[in-house]
């Protein structure tokens, strides 16, 4: 199981997202856990996730947080497109690039 953290500026807008995602990976027979948070909430869920999204509108948060992370895990910003269109297809495969290193 995959599991995926989406983090925003209050977890509204990324909480869209998940049943998008759900759907993606339920369609490619891929096995998810996903969730969304504010991101305030980041240390406190940091250990709980294979991949921690941040929604473009937190970009300018990711080196504090890519310090919280300590290299546990991959952090990385959704891109935009994809977040603005809550396309869960492209969110998903963008998580799973990251995480293959790709």
């Amino acid at each position: 199981m995959i599991r995926i953290s989406l983090f925003c500026g209050a977890g509204m807008s990324s909480s869209m997202l998940v049943p998008r995602i759900k759907k993606a990976a339920e369609k490619r027979g891929i096995e998810v856990a996903v969730d969304a948070f504010s991101e305030v909430q980041f240390s406190k869920q940091l250990n709980k996730w294979d991949i921690a999204l941040i929604g473009p509108q937190i970009a300018f948060k990711l080196p504090k947080l890519k310090k919280l992370c300590n290299d546990k895990i991959p952090i990385e910003i959704i891109p935009s497109r994809a977040y603005g269109m809550m396309d869960g297809e492209k969110v998903l495969e963008f998580a799973l690039k990251v995480l293959n290193n790709e």
